[in-house]
C-alpha cells in the first residue's frame, strides 16, 4: 500500500516512524493542494483529522459531509486518497475560479518585490494579490496613480497597466520585469507629459474652465469663458503641447466657429 501511495502521491509523506502523521499535498488537475491527516494509534482512518489548506478548505466547501463519509468507509489510506482526489477534481472542474489560484510562490515574489519597490507606494491591494495602485510623483511633484492587475500566472504573463493619462500607457514587459522597473516605465511616460500638463496647469489657474468641470490628467480638452455666452474650445495634443490647438468658438449667436477654418 505504501508503495502504491508513495507512486501516486510522492509530495505526501510520513512524518514519524510510526506512519501515524502524514503532510504534504496531493495533485489534482496539475495543481498542488495541501493537507495533514493525523491517524491515532491503531490507524483507524475513521478516527483520523484531517487539516486542509485555506486554498483546499475554500474548494471543499459544501462537499465536506462527502469527505468525512469517504474517510469512514474507506479501507486504507490509499483508498482515501483515491476518493479524495476523485471529490477534488468534481469541483475544480465545477468552480472554474479555482483553477486560477496562483501557487505559494506567486506571493513570495510580490513581496519580495514590493520591499524592493518600498510598501511607501503601495496605495492599495485587493484581497486576492491580483489588482495594485502604486503611488508615482513625476518631476514637478504632481501625484499619480499606476494600476497593475497581475495574472496568475505572473510573471510569466504580461500584466494589465493602467493609469489617468492623455495617451495610452504602454510598457516593456518580459518574464523578467520585476514592479519597481513597470514603476520606473511609468515615471519615465510621466515626464514625457510634463509639458502637456504644465500648459493646462496655467490655462486651468488662469482663466473660467467651463469644461471639464472636475478636469482629469487624461483630459485634453478645455473649454474657457472669453466673453458674454462666448467660449472657446481648445483640444490639444499630449505629445505637442505648444503647437496651435484644435479650437473652436461656442456663442448663442454664431454656433461654432472653427479657428482654422478661419485660417484658410
Amino acid at each position: 500500500m505504501e508503495s502504491s501511495m508513495t507512486r501516486e502521491n510522492p509530495l505526501f509523506l510520513p512524518l514519524n516512524r510510526e506512519k501515524t502523521v502524514y503532510d504534504g499535498f496531493v495533485t489534482v488537475q496539475e495543481q498542488d493542494f495541501r493537507l495533514r491527516l493525523q491517524l491515532p494509534p491503531d490507524r483507524q482512518l475513521k478516527r483520523a483529522k484531517l487539516h486542509c489548506s485555506w486554498q483546499l478548505r475554500h474548494l471543499l466547501r459544501g462537499s465536506e459531509h462527502i469527505v468525512k463519509q469517504r474517510l469512514q468507509q474507506s479501507a486504507d489510506l490509499d483508498s482515501f486518497l483515491l476518493e479524495l482526489k476523485t471529490v477534488l477534481e468534481v469541483a475544480v472542474k465545477g468552480r472554474p475560479e479555482c483553477t486560477s489560484i496562483p501557487p505559494p510562490q506567486y506571493y513570495s515574489q510580490l513581496i519580495s518585490e514590493m520591499e524592493t519597490l518600498g510598501w511607501n507606494k503601495l496605495l492599495f491591494i485587493d484581497t486576492e494579490f491580483r489588482t495594485l495602485r502604486l503611488a508615482a510623483q513625476d518631476s514637478t511633484g504632481r501625484q499619480h496613480t499606476l494600476t497593475i492587475k497581475l495574472k496568475s500566472k505572473h510573471p510569466a504573463e504580461a500584466p494589465e497597466c493602467t493609469a489617468d493619462l492623455p495617451l495610452p500607457l504602454l510598457v516593456t514587459w518580459t518574464p523578467q520585469t520585476t514592479l519597481e522597473q513597470l514603476h520606473k516605465q511609468f515615471l519615465l511616460v510621466l515626464d514625457s507629459l510634463t509639458e502637456f500638463w504644465d500648459v493646462l496647469d496655467e490655462i486651468d489657474g488662469n482663466t473660467w474652465i467651463l469644461e471639464p468641470e472636475k478636469p482629469s490628467r487624461s483630459d485634453t480638452m478645455r473649454r474657457i469663458v472669453i466673453g458674454n455666452n462666448v467660449s472657446i474650445k481648445v483640444d490639444m495634443d499630449p505629445r505637442h503641447p505648444k503647437m496651435l490647438p484644435e479650437c473652436c468658438l461656442l456663442g448663442a449667436e454664431h454656433g461654432e466657429y472653427d479657428l482654422k477654418d478661419a485660417q484658410k
